[in-house]
């Protein structure tokens, strides 16, 4: 299938590896120029290497480094990016902690790089889309956006306030062919959580397969892969809703989480 992406512009911020990687490698093989983001220079300039030797659009991959913990350097990012056709709000940390541990100063780290990252790039980008009349905005949420995982109370909250923020933009979009949606990962095999598997097999004394199958029937048990999706089963969806053949989806929140969210909604 075609999903007349070529000649697309795409940002995708936090973006040299997992879920972000994925997207943007599923991107170039449909033709988009694409833009990569993370921390620092060189991991951005080896991430783009990687896509321009594994992709067939490689040539198109680009990058800039930014983190979005510092405003000054989200700005500075601003005045670098052209304009783009598709934004994909990925950028995002998480970490297990108990509650009561979870200093005010954690709060507020998690919402300035989960939440205000999406919202200082779509509040940037969105007026753009709207005069040219053609754009896409996507967030990257997480189905403990619903599920709040008691491990990571902050986290969770971070992934809700994306939903809101992405729903009430999506109301700006009437009468336009700008959409504004978000995707809903659940667990994924990314680097980062590759690394919390294996410690959890560690601290159990598991092999990181066992520590796997003890996650799925412990703490995720609704789950109806039984397993964790892959960075590509992620990119797949964001991929089409990036495309103009999206373009009767608007304002959704669609889950890719293997089931592990029981509404129907």
């Amino acid at each position: 299938m075609d999903l007349k992406l070529n000649g697309k512009t795409a940002f995708i911020s936090g973006s040299t590896q997992g879920i972000g990687f994925a997207i943007a490698q599923s991107l170039l093989n449909e033709g988009a120029n694409v833009i990569i983001n993370g921390r620092s220079e060189s991991k951005v300039a080896e991430a783009v290497q990687k896509l321009r030797e594994a992709s067939p659009g490689g040539a198109n991959a680009s990058g800039v480094a930014a983190d979005f913990s510092k405003v000054e350097e989200v700005n500075a990012l601003l005045a670098q990016l052209p304009d783009i056709d598709i934004l994909v709000n990925n950028a995002g940390i998480f970490e297990p902690k108990q509650f009561t541990e979870i200093s005010d100063e954690e709060w507020l780290r998690f919402f300035e790089i989960n939440v205000l990252s999406g919202v200082r790039l779509s509040r940037h980008f969105f007026p753009k889309m709207i005069a040219k009349d053609w754009g896409r905005i996507i967030f990257i949420s997480s189905e403990s956006g619903v599920n709040i995982p008691e491990e990571m109370i902050h986290y969770g909250t971070t992934k809700t306030a994306q939903l809101a923020v992405s729903r009430g933009l999506a109301e700006l979009t009437k009468g336009t062919n700008v959409t504004v949606n978000t995707v809903m990962p659940g667990p994924t095999k990314s680097e980062g959580v590759a690394d919390f598997v294996k410690q959890l097999g560690e601290a159990n004394n598991m092999s990181a397969e066992q520590a796997e199958k003890d996650f799925f029937k412990n703490a995720r048990p609704t789950s109806l892969l039984q397993r964790f999706a892959s960075v590509e089963e992620i990119a797949n969806l964001v991929t089409y809703v990036a495309s103009p053949l999206s373009s009767g989806t608007n304002g959704s929140a669609l889950k890719v989480d293997g089931g592990v969210a029981k509404f129907i909604i």
